[in-house]
């Protein structure tokens, strides 16, 4: 799935959220902000290109946005 990264600071070390992309089609990789899927009004600013993330996330320091991953179960 099209996503793109958060990084936040948890317990001292950096970890890697992922989102949702929104809006998939409009970016060109050279994004300053992207829309996520859980929400309608906040993004991720100077995200970088979107990856193609695998729902099912097993590296270390990464994991999906509890909200974007339960949104792909509908």
């Amino acid at each position: 799935m099209l996503a793109t990264q958060e990084r936040l600071r948890e317990n001292g070390n950096t970890i890697v959220v992922w989102h949702k992309a929104a809006e998939p089609e409009h970016c060109n990789g050279e994004c300053d902000w992207h829309p996520i899927a859980c929400s309608d009004t906040d993004g991720i600013a100077a995200p970088g290109p979107l990856k193609d993330v695998p729902l099912s996330l097993d590296e270390p320091g990464q994991r999906w946005c509890t909200d974007c991953r339960a949104l792909t179960a509908t």
